[in-house]
């Protein structure tokens, strides 16, 4: 079956969703027309049947399917989009019954992440992704990749081609994980390199599209992508961050998160999310103004306890406070700040929760350096805030807020 959009409009979606009880049918619906659009489809249409299990031939139930099968024909639909996985055998019966091609909610993220990954690894990992993905759904895929049969004329090639592919899958993905894990090791060693150097380092995670990349830009000025769509950016950022106090940071972007997010893409992006485990400290950035803010704490929570993140150095961050009805009614315990950071809101208040929790690694003291180790004085002034300087005949004398670390090192030139 051929299916084909010669034109240049948005693909015409219809969403089908089972809802089973084992989480919010609604919200969830909701959640894949925002990921629809960001992959550029227009959703014309919604379905959603109650039942205890999707059905397993054709995941909402063959009379659902038939009114489904009548919407794509009445509004010219030219993709179905389901809210699960589906089994290839439950793609070619929706597929047979409605004449219109049909993904389900991981492809779609999936597809997403293909559009979005710029930088090499974040390529790698969507690729190892899909390939992980297609693996176990090579059977059913038709003709071309299955048994043909029995009979005269009918042994032998079909399976030949289905373990062709299948050996072929499986080389690809081992070399797309060895190229991984020689970034991971890269990426280890800049780690250490940091933890060695004393350099804090603070992550922003949380739900797609809660606004991280607009916040790294206001605080940083990135020249990060931000837009108003799911996964606008996917590849990971580091820059320097200045605090009030003159204390420098290392802020570092993660990808986002959706609720369910396939498996394989959290197996896949785990050095990007080990950044956010190793962190020093975490910014929990959430979208104050949406309705499912709550939700969308408790999921990046759980996400962030399955990495093993030290819950005491999470600090939530509000976003979009200033389109919020009643932002109190959603504020969590712990370390919270309302920001905007579109507008500049309260970024102040946030770098000042910063600082309070940078403050065990940082140390106000009065240095006496020589003339002869300049190098001493220029690291002092770059790591910390000079609130001092002036000049003796023995050398600078500089009074300066700087890491512990550089406190360390040059404790041979500490006066007060």
């Amino acid at each position: 079956m051929d299916f084909h959009n010669i034109s240049n409009e948005p693909e015409k979606a219809l969403l089908i969703c089972a809802d089973t009880g084992d989480f919010n049918a609604e919200a969830s619906v909701n959640e894949l027309s925002l990921l629809a659009e960001s992959a550029g489809a227009r959703v014309e249409g919604t379905i959603i049947q109650r039942r205890d299990t999707p059905d397993g031939a054709t995941y909402i139930g063959k009379g659902r399917l038939c009114e489904a099968e009548l919407f794509c024909h009445n509004s010219d639909i030219d993709l179905i989009i389901c809210d699960g996985e589906l089994s290839p055998s439950q793609i070619r019966n929706i597929e047979n019954i409605t004449n219109v091609r049909v993904i389900d909610r991981t492809q779609l993220i999936l597809d997403i992440f293909a559009l979005r990954a710029k930088s090499r690894e974040g390529k790698l990992q969507v690729e190892l992704a899909q390939f992980k993905y297609a693996l176990p759904r090579l059977t059913g895929k038709g003709k071309a990749l299955s048994r043909l049969g029995g009979g005269i004329g009918t042994r032998g090639p079909g399976e030949s081609k289905l373990e062709s592919d299948r050996r072929h899958i499986m080389r690809r993905i081992n070399m797309l994980e060895n190229q991984l894990a020689d970034i991971e090791k890269r990426r280890s060693l800049l780690r250490r390199r940091r933890e060695k150097n004393g350099v804090t380092t603070v992550a922003l995670v949380g739900y797609t599209n809660a606004g991280k990349s607009t916040l790294m830009n206001a605080l940083t000025d990135a020249g990060v992508l931000a837009e108003d769509k799911l996964f606008a950016t996917l590849d990971p950022t580091a820059r320097k961050l200045s605090l009030l106090n003159g204390q420098s940071v290392m802020l570092i972007d993660t990808v986002g998160f959706v609720s369910r997010l396939p498996h394989d893409l959290v197996k896949a992006f785990k050095s990007t999310l080990e950044e956010a485990a190793q962190a020093d400290i975490i910014l929990n950035v959430c979208d104050a103004s949406d309705n499912m803010c709550t939700e969308h704490i408790e999921i990046t929570t759980n996400i962030l306890k399955e990495l093993g993140c030290n819950s005491e150095n999470i600090i939530t961050v509000m976003n979009k406070c200033d389109m919020a009805e009643n932002v109190f009614r959603i504020l969590p315990f712990g370390k919270t700040v309302m920001i905007s950071a579109l507008k500049g809101i309260n970024l102040d208040l946030l770098l000042k929760e910063i600082e309070n929790c940078c403050k065990s690694s940082i140390v106000e003291l009065k240095f006496l350096v020589p003339f002869t180790d300049g190098s001493a004085a220029n690291e002092i002034r770059n790591s910390g805030k000079v609130t001092s300087e002036d000049f003796s005949p023995d050398g600078t004398v500089l009074t300066a807020i700087v890491p512990t670390h550089i406190a360390d090192k040059y404790k041979e030139y500490v006066i007060e």
